[in-house]
């Protein structure tokens, strides 16, 4: 089985292990001739992220069938800070062990784990509404719902969207129109209301933020919110989060 996929620099992996471990401690990885893929479940399946890496992404990328490789989240990730911003990354499989070459010189070998993921479906949902703004600026509103509530309130009509939050302490409000500056796109069949948790949207969007520019939101009342990240050199990361349901 010949599998070994290269990198200029460390920034996509990077990304993507932040990303991973906002949810899980353990990831399986499956590689085929296409590119290389993952999707988990936090333990409380309120959060689901899927990605898709392709082989055209890669400056190297060689594998001759499908293989499944299980790390360790927090293991992997000390390894691959290790690298500067512009060192190469090649990794590779070797007895159970991943090879991971960084830059010229420097060679780690990091035990593989036996893979316990299932088969993870996919929400397939209707979307109502579509939101595009810069990372920086969701980022922004999240941060300010976050002083005064542990949940985000995303409310859209035509041409306007309204983030909100209440709590103990007051409430926020914040209104935006389509302009450059501020939602790049916004399509709405009807007006939607979804609410959100912050407590797994703000991991997310903080640990993909350095190495995406444009964030895609789609959601319809009540149901799940799914986030693209729209991340330089590589392919998609999607981001599904359960709405906060009223009791």
């Amino acid at each position: 089985m010949v599998f070994s996929a290269k990198t200029g620099g460390s920034d996509e992996w990077k990304a993507i292990l932040s990303a991973i471990s906002t949810l899980v401690e353990e990831a399986t990885f499956e590689a085929t001739a296409e590119g290389i893929s993952f999707r988990g479940m936090d333990p409380s399946h309120v959060a689901l992220i899927d990605i898709s890496w392709p082989n055209s992404a890669f400056e190297k990328y060689e594998c001759d069938g499908a293989i499944k490789f299980g790390v360790r989240i927090d293991e992997f990730s000390k390894l691959i800070k290790r690298a500067d911003k512009t060192e190469s990354i090649q990794i590779s499989i070797a007895e159970s062990m991943l090879l991971i070459i960084i830059g010229k010189n420097k060679q780690y070998k990091m035990r593989l784990i036996e893979s316990s993921a299932t088969d993870t479906p996919l929400p397939k949902i209707p979307y109502d509404t579509k939101i595009g703004l810069a990372n920086t600026l969701f980022d922004k509103i999240l941060g300010d719902v976050q002083v005064v509530s542990d949940y985000l309130t995303i409310k859209t009509d035509e041409g306007k969207a309204e983030f909100s939050g209440k709590g103990d302490s007051g409430e926020v409000l914040i209104s935006l129109q389509k302009q450059q500056d501020e939602l790049t796109e916004i399509t709405a069949k009807e007006q939607s209301v979804g609410t959100y948790s912050l407590e797994y949207l703000n991991p997310i969007v903080k640990a993909v933020g350095a190495a995406t520019g444009t964030i895609i939101c789609e959601y319809s009342s009540a149901k799940p919110l799914r986030i693209e990240f729209k991340v330089a050199n590589m392919g998609r990361i999607h981001f599904y989060l359960a709405p906060r349901v009223e009791s």
